[in-house]
């Protein structure tokens, strides 16, 4: 047998599908769900920095920035 039948008689048999969109749908909803996971811990994170205002107030007071002396970060 040649390499081209081999092929020929396995794409014969391996032929037998149905619907290709419902049988891979389910990947779709486990990636649509992944996503939401990740979009529920993202939003998670919102407004954390003003939760703790009074511990960034603290440290600025404690660690004046002089605007003079940066490197161009300011």
């Amino acid at each position: 047998m040649t390499f081209a039948t081999i092929v020929a008689l396995a794409s014969e048999e391996v032929a037998e599908h149905g619907n290709v969109q419902a049988e891979t749908f389910i990947f779709g909803v486990i990636a649509f769900v992944v996503f939401l996971a990740l979009g529920a811990v993202t939003l998670s994170y919102r407004n954390v920095a003003n939760r703790h205002a009074h511990k960034a107030d603290a440290y600025a007071k404690a660690h004046p920035v002089d605007l003079q002396a940066g490197h161009g970060h300011h």
